[in-house]
């Protein structure tokens, strides 16, 4: 089925959608992104998601063409003319277009706004039930990684390298202490249960599933400790996992040529999954 997507006003099949070979976005990954999972046919902290979009825009200076309001809408309504029942919206907004190549912009510049579906199997995926491994290599992005921008190449190479290895993604590191993963927070747990997982600076992105997990994982009686931690120390973990928008929870059984634990899911990353999905199914929108 030719889905149908969104960009400036109007929605289109995705075989009609064209953007401007002189968007910014396109030269200069000048844009910001958000990936909002959807379950049953409802979206999953969508508020999070679009509170952390306006922030990307005011760190950048794009200007948001519609309102928080708006933008739901436009999500529900791709989610009911796709008819899409498990999967995301994906939401990409550039700086925009001014008719040629030029690294300086006006600022009265007006964005472009693309939104479109994909389905795609979330709560019964197979990596959540198997796990994943993951290679651990020098994080090289830009010192702004709280701002969620389409600049995603380091990511994708690094993700590649993985691949070839015989691995499921990546973990970065910067000067020998884990940032995140290439598309997700990173969390390790300690011989006494304890959750470890960095705290929140302009060297990650502030995860939308990662603070609702915080508060679950309060709410459940399990003790978080927000710091960094080194990839050594993660060799030595009784669990690792990690987490993100489409992803959920999904647990890491191991890391480069060490297995965690006992080389299988571990208990309180299936525990935390598990409760995630309930509640995000009861608070979805």
């Amino acid at each position: 089925m030719t889905r149908t997507v969104y960009i400036n006003g109007q929605y289109m099949a995705e075989t009609d959608a064209k953007v401007s070979i002189f968007d910014r976005g396109f030269l200069f990954a000048d844009a910001v992104y958000e990936v909002t999972a959807v379950l049953e046919g409802k979206l999953i902290d969508n508020a999070g998601h679009i509170a952390r979009l306006t922030r990307s825009c005011q760190e950048l200076g794009i200007p948001m063409p519609i309102s928080a309001e708006e933008l739901t809408e436009i999500q529900r309504s791709l989610i009911e003319k796709n008819q899409l029942h498990e999967g995301g919206v994906y939401l990409q907004l550039t700086r925009g277009s001014e008719g040629d190549r030029d690294f300086s912009y006006s600022e009265d510049i007006k964005p472009t706004l693309v939104l479109f579906t994909q389905a795609r199997e979330l709560i019964h995926s197979p990596v959540a039930k198997k796990g994943i491994k993951v290679l651990s290599m020098d994080d090289i992005r830009w010192r702004r990684r709280d701002i969620k921008t389409t600049s995603l190449l380091p990511a994708c190479m690094a993700k590649h390298i993985a691949h070839q290895a015989g691995c499921d993604d990546v973990w970065l590191i910067e000067q020998g202490y884990v940032t995140e993963g290439g598309s997700s927070n990173a969390y390790i747990v300690t011989d006494e249960g304890k959750i470890i997982t960095r705290p929140l600076s302009n060297d990650i992105l502030s995860g939308i599933t990662r603070a609702s997990l915080m508060l679950l994982a309060k709410d459940c009686g399990l003790v978080i400790e927000e710091r960094a931690f080194t990839i050594e120390e993660a060799y030595q973990a009784t669990e690792a996992f990690v987490s993100s928008a489409t992803t959920f929870i999904w647990p890491v059984t191991h890391i480069d040529d060490h297995e965690i634990g006992d080389g299988k899911p571990g208990p309180i990353a299936a525990k935390l999954r598990e409760i995630y999905i309930k509640t995000s199914l009861e608070m979805a929108e």
